[in-house]
C-alpha cells in the first residue's frame, strides 16, 4: 500500500496538472457515481491527508455556489495518472475508476480502493477519525505520542500503522523506524523509550524521500565494508542479509493473532532489536 510519501507526491502532480483548470468532462466508473457529470467545474486544488487524496472543486460561475471533493485512496493496487490530452494509457482501460479531462490533461484514477464524490464541507466524514499527518500543516507530536499512550500493551508495530494514531506510516517506514529506535515492532508500546524520537526519525525518512527517484531510507553505507548494497533499507525487505549495523541475519516474522495483523510482515535485527513477544511468529 502507497505510504505518505508516494501520496504527498501523487497530490503534487495532480495538482500541477489540475489546479486551476476547468473540467471539460468527468467520467466516474463505479455505480454510485457514474451519473455524475462535473464538466464546468474548476479544480481549486489536490492535498494529501495521511493516505487519502482529496481533490477540491468549485461550481461554474453560472451555476449556485458550490464546492465537492473527489476523495480516493488508492489501497494495494490503485494509482492516478496524468497524460496528455488522448494520450495512450499505460494501464488496461477496464481498470480505470474516473477519468476526469481538462484543455491540457488527461488524468485517470486506476484501480482506486476508495473513490467518492462529497461536498468539501463533509471531508471531515472521510478523514476526520486520522490522527496528526507527518507530512501535513497539522502535524502534532505531542498529540500523536499521547493518542499512542492510551493503548500502552498494543504492539508498536501495531500502533504506528493505525492511521487514527498518525497519518502516514505504512509496513515499509515502521519497520525502518523501529529498527532505527532499537525497538522490536512486535514490542508493546510502553515499552518504546522515546516515542517522540521514533516519530521524529520516522518524520525524516518520509520528508527525505519527497523527491524523485526510488524510495531509499539509508543513504550512506558502512565505511571500510567492501560489497556494501546499494543504498536503500535498513531491513525492509532483507530478510537473511546481514544487518548494516551489526552483521547478524536480518529476520522476518508476522505479528500474531493479537495484533490482528497476521498477514502483515515484519522485518527487524534480533541482535539490534529486543526479541520478540512470544505473539510474533517468526516465519524465515
Amino acid at each position: 500500500m502507497p505510504e505518505g510519501d508516494s501520496i504527498w507526491r501523487a497530490a503534487a502532480e495532480l495538482h500541477k496538472a489540475l489546479a486551476g483548470q476547468t473540467l471539460r468532462s468527468s467520467d466516474f466508473r463505479v455505480p454510485r457515481f457514474a451519473t455524475l457529470d462535473l464538466a464546468g467545474w474548476t479544480v481549486s486544488e489536490v492535498v494529501p491527508r495521511g493516505k487519502h487524496l482529496l481533490m477540491r472543486l468549485l461550481a461554474p460561475a453560472e451555476a449556485a455556489p458550490g464546492a465537492l471533493t473527489i476523495h480516493s485512496h488508492l489501497k494495494m493496487e490503485g494509482s492516478w495518472q496524468v497524460y496528455a490530452p488522448g494520450g495512450r494509457w499505460r494501464k488496461p482501460g477496464h481498470t480505470a475508476r474516473c477519468v476526469l479531462r481538462t484543455a491540457t490533461a488527461d488524468v485517470v484514477g486506476f484501480s482506486l480502493g476508495t473513490l467518492e464524490v462529497i461536498p468539501t464541507p463533509d471531508e471531515s466524514r472521510v478523514v476526520g477519525h486520522l490522527g496528526p499527518d507527518l507530512l501535513g500543516p497539522d502535524w502534532d507530536a505531542e498529540e500523536a505520542v499521547r493518542r499512542l499512550r492510551t493503548a500502552p500493551d498494543t504492539p508498536i508495530g501495531v500502533a504506528l500503522l493505525d492511521q487514527r494514531n498518525l497519518a502516514g506510516i505504512g509496513n515499509i517506514y515502521r519497520c525502518e523506524a523501529c529498527f532505527l529506535a532499537g525497538v522490536h515492532p512486535a514490542a508493546p508500546v510502553s515499552a518504546v523509550p522515546d516515542l517522540a524520537g521514533m516519530l521524529t526519525e520516522a518524520k525524516v525518512l518520509l520528508e527525505a524521500n519527497l523527491g524523485p527517484g526510488r524510495r531509499i531510507t539509508r543513504r550512506t553505507g558502512l565505511p571500510g565494508v567492501r560489497g556494501l548494497p546499494r543504498p536503500g533499507y535498513w531491513v525492509y525487505g532483507r530478510e537473511h542479509q546481514p544487518c548494516l549495523r551489526c552483521g547478524t541475519p536480518i529476520r522476518r516474522a508476522a505479528l500474531g493473532p493479537a495484533s490482528g495483523l497476521e498477514d502483515r510482515i515484519i522485518y527487524f535485527c534480533p541482535k539490534c532489536q529486543p526479541s520478540p513477544p512470544a505473539d510474533a511468529t517468526e516465519i524465515s
